[in-house]
């Protein structure tokens, strides 16, 4: 029998990527979608076929199996918790959240109600897993470099690029993906000391956008970072350096995981995303003693992580131990991210940060 699924949000993570993906799946039918915008209803409905409501409580548990979030970042505690309170499992992409306080706001609705299912499409990639094979033989894991830099892909959306509404910029954005990759290989881990920095040269110069995406260009200046650099450490004692860039001098968008153990280093080199200035092929390569070994990657489309995330999805949602995994995964990210925000600022400001909790 297949899923029910309604999808909230028809921006265009809800209309161009989640609607598409699944109706051509074979375990879900979309029977329902909501958006607030009346245009965006109005468009919709007339080539949807299922009803198209303004808000999430015209959506019930007795109609719905599970809902896909797409909202606006700001709305997605407030969206996925009333939903949950309502008994209905929410799967909600990436930023799970956008603070610490949502994240006990949605641990509080998903206790009582439905369960929640978070979505972050990199650790779906065929080159992703190939190489958290290699890492038990790496020994014990020392150092690991994460960096997406993109040449020219600032998001046009103008909600993307205000702090209020997306939290923030690029870190919330490319950095998450990043940071669940680093959790997915390493296991979860709490981050004891943050520093960071952020800057801002290419967000407000529309000629720095992503092209590929179809987006309305942004009405108001961007107030949010266009890059963020940082050095952590785990609390088990792995340094992490991040880097993120919706644009840089770079001529392709390229994703670097390096992961130094003391046994070998292994390290790929890809495009996560669908940017079309991309990395030509995956490249991954194994270390030691002096000697580097390239890793025979299998070939896939792009954007088969996203489907891949469908088709294991039904059976995460009837399997009631996956309640409670989302928050738990999230919580160290977002607490990582008020951190190194804050680290940022006190780069600006000579006053004290207080200390991490």
């Amino acid at each position: 029998m297949s899923v029910k699924v309604a999808v909230v949000g028809l921006g265009w993570a809800g209309r161009e990527l989640w609607l598409p993906l699944l109706r051509e799946h074979a375990d879900f039918e979309v029977v329902a979608a909501v958006d607030a915008d009346p245009a965006s209803r109005a468009a919709f409905a007339k080539t949807a076929g299922i009803p198209v409501h303004a808000g999430v409580e015209a959506l019930s548990a007795r109609a719905i199996d599970l809902a896909v979030v797409a909202v606006p970042n700001h709305l997605h505690a407030e969206v996925a918790g009333s939903l949950m309170a309502t008994g209905i499992p929410v799967f909600l992409e990436k930023p799970v959240c956008l603070t610490s306080a949502e994240v006990d706001v949605l641990a509080a609705a998903e206790r009582s109600g439905g369960m929640l299912l978070a979505g972050s499409a990199a650790r779906y990639r065929a080159d992703v897993r190939t190489l958290a094979q290699l890492v038990p033989d790496l020994g014990d894991i020392r150092h690991v470099d994460l960096a997406w830099v993109r040449s020219r892909g600032v998001p046009r959306a103008g909600w993307f690029t205000q702090r209020d509404k997306a939290g923030g910029g690029v870190l919330f954005d490319l950095g998450w993906h990043l940071l669940d990759t680093l959790a997915h290989l390493l296991g979860p881990g709490r981050f004891t000391q943050v520093t960071g920095s952020t800057s801002d040269d290419f967000v407000n110069v529309g000629a720095w956008s992503a092209a590929w995406r179809k987006d309305l260009s942004a009405a108001d200046a961007a107030d949010v970072e266009d890059t963020a650099r940082g050095f952590l450490v785990r609390d088990d004692g792995v340094s992490v350096s991040l880097r993120a860039s919706w644009a840089s001098h770079e001529a392709r968008d390229v994703t670097l995981i390096r992961v130094e153990g003391s046994a070998g280093v292994a390290e790929l080199r890809c495009t996560f995303g669908f940017s079309p200035n991309r990395q030509p092929e995956p490249e991954l390569t194994l270390t030691s003693e002096g000697t580097t070994t390239p890793v025979t990657l299998p070939a896939e489309p792009i954007g088969a992580e996203y489907r891949r995330q469908l088709d294991g999805l039904a059976a995460r949602l009837a399997d009631p131990g996956n309640r409670g995994v989302a928050v738990a995964e999230a919580r160290p990210i977002v607490r990582m991210i008020e951190n190194f925000y804050a680290s940022a600022r006190s780069a600006r400001d000579p006053r004290p940060v207080p200390a991490y909790q």
